[in-house]
């Protein structure tokens, strides 16, 4: 789970820690994930913590990853209302990784390569575990959450982080067939605390595996 870093000096070696301590008290080995040490307690804090857009979106408070899952799982049930209760909660925890891994914008992602790719795929693999899903989705799953992904994207991106309809449209394609509150459910979540987003994320988990 570690290795040992020879910068220490001549005779010398220091451990380089390989592992993520949460708040519940779990060590996650970021290297080789467990679904053991995953706890949605520790998944719920750090995304409600976690900004997208690298914060720079307009509000009181950054817009969190776990608003965005939150926006993500409503959209893909919107556009999707046979989606099972399981599916649902893979759309609610697709971008979980960054809990520990942080959001990366898309640019930064592209310019580390498929390193990176692979280290958050193995890490959501052990999340699905934990939770009773497939490490990987079935095709039409996967394609219509990361299609939900793409249109939240589209109305963070004008409503909050700044972008023109013809630049996001560019980016991200430009959605049709939406409830039309959604870009007042973006500027309501936008005004959450992290505590709020928090709760609120911890709340739709808990229905969708019928705690």
């Amino acid at each position: 789970m570690s290795d040992r870093d020879p910068a220490g000096g001549e005779g010398t070696a220091r451990l380089v820690r390989a592992w993520q301590r949460m708040l519940s008290g779990r060590r996650l080995d970021l290297l080789n994930p467990v679904a053991t040490d995953i706890e949605i307690e520790d998944i719920a804090h750090g995304l409600a913590r976690v900004a997208r857009w690298n914060g720079q979106t307009v509000g009181e408070h950054a817009f969190s990853v776990a608003q965005h899952a939150l926006l993500v799982e409503e959209i893909a049930t919107s556009m999707h209302p046979d989606l099972t209760r399981r599916w649902r909660l893979a759309a609610l925890l697709h971008d979980a990784p960054e809990y520990v891994i942080g959001d990366l914008i898309s640019p930064f992602k592209a310019a580390l390569g498929l390193d990176y790719k692979a280290f958050e795929r193995r890490l959501l693999e052990a999340i699905h575990r934990r939770f009773g899903l497939p490490p990987v989705l079935p095709e039409a799953v996967a394609a219509g959450i990361k299609h939900a992904d793409r249109v939240a994207a589209y109305y963070e991106a004008t409503v909050l982080a700044g972008f023109s309809l013809e630049e996001a449209g560019r980016f991200f394609g430009e959605p049709s067939s939406l409830p039309a509150d959604l870009q007042q459910t973006l500027r309501a979540l936008s005004a959450q605390s992290a505590a709020v987003a928090q709760a609120a994320f911890t709340k739709r988990f808990n229905a969708l595996v019928g705690k």
